[in-house]
């Protein structure tokens, strides 16, 4: 095999495909980019079994073939060589040189005929979405997924879709994130749970542009990501996610409106006290034109009074403070709705248009005190 591309089009590629390498694997060549040029088109990819990212960069073919090469190895090789045109020969399958002006490399090099590929996806079942929305959409659902492997579930999101709405849901157990996106077209009815690592990774990968579209794919085990001259196919996980609408309820004895700066700003200073990574709650002391906010742990207190404008009770209640600033730092309306009904049921936060939802459980304040 024999390329030659420009070094800024092959270090781009090598960062996209990257972002599916593994940093170990039962199956060492899993920790190689394939290289491929055939047809005219020279192509990368990284495929740790689970996601596998596909793309094509600009160059010449001068000999076709196939080789694998450590991705980390060379990714940092690609990154240091000077500006300009690259050269990669290969005439085995055990080394390739590496070319760009002055500077030369022989680096090992492994067969491509070993290396797994993605799987052949048909093109049938589709969705079509902005750069910006699905980008959005990840940024303001992706912090409540579980980290824990324990619920295969939990770490992933839900892509529900009925008709032209599509709803996108994570949760972990301790709080929900909801967003909801309505779409150009009409769509079959479908739901599917989307690897929450894969949807972080193309979150990198795409821009945020509202005139670029991104048609994503779907079949009964994986779903696709058409971003043009590159390729994501990720395994869906199986199972039916949770019945969120039951856990959400539509009943509320107080409605508070809030600046939503304001809130943040306040939480945020709160935590300064929290740095001992207990689990002190920050106290809502909701009363009738304003609410305290209350911390006490053993670094020191906080006290700090936000105006409101409320519908309902006077009530206590307590909630972890950094699941309230996840969800306050991807909300962006000036003010938002707070929904409370009792000091142990869940604060449930969305706006009129319905376009979020946020919802948290509240911390047991006597086990807390």
């Amino acid at each position: 095999m024999k390329i030659s591309c420009k070094k800024a089009d092959l270090a781009k590629g090598v960062q996209i495909v990257s972002k599916a390498v593994p940093a170990k694997s039962s199956i060492k060549i899993q920790e190689c980019i394939l290289i491929e040029a055939k047809g005219g088109t020279i192509h990368l990819t990284g495929n740790d079994l689970e996601l596998g990212i596909r793309t094509e960069i600009s160059g010449t073919v001068v000999q076709e073939g196939a080789m694998a090469v450590e991705a980390k190895i060379f990714s940092e090789l690609v990154r240091k060589l000077p500006e300009g045109e690259v050269v990669i020969d290969t005439e085995d399958d055990v080394q390739a040189t590496v070319k760009c002006k002055k500077v030369k490399f022989d680096i090992a090099v492994k067969s491509g005929d070993e290396y797994s590929r993605i799987p052949a996806i048909e093109k049938k079942e589709s969705i079509i979405l902005s750069e910006f929305d699905l980008k959005e959409a990840v940024r303001q659902t992706i912090f409540s997924i579980s980290d824990s492997e324990s619920n295969k579930m939990m770490t992933g999101e839900l892509f529900e879709i009925s008709k032209n709405k599509l709803r996108v849901a994570s949760l972990d157990g301790h709080r929900i994130s909801i967003r909801n996106l309505t779409l150009d077209e009409e769509y079959e009815e479908r739901k599917v749970i989307v690897p929450g690592k894969t949807l972080t990774e193309i979150a990198k990968i795409i821009g945020n542009d509202p005139d670029i579209d991104i048609e994503i794919y779907f079949t009964k085990d994986h779903i696709l990501f058409d971003l043009d001259e590159t390729v994501a196919v990720s395994r869906l996980i199986d199972g039916d996610y949770f019945d969120i609408n039951r856990m959400i309820s539509g009943d509320y004895e107080i409605k508070l409106e809030v600046n939503k700066k304001e809130l943040q700003e306040c939480i945020d200073r709160a935590t300064l006290l929290l740095k001992d990574k207990t689990n002190h709650p920050i106290l809502m002391d909701i009363g009738e034109k304003d609410v305290e906010f209350k911390v006490k742990t053993g670094v020191g207190s906080m006290n700090e009074r936000l105006e409101i404008t409320k519908e309902g009770k006077e009530m206590v209640i307590g909630f972890n403070p950094r699941y309230l600033l996840d969800m306050l730092r991807v909300i962006d309306e000036e003010k938002i709705s707070l929904y409370l009904t009792n000091p142990k049921a869940p604060c449930v936060v969305k706006d009129e248009k319905k376009s979020y939802l946020y919802l948290v459980l509240p911390v047991n304040i006597s086990k807390a005190a």
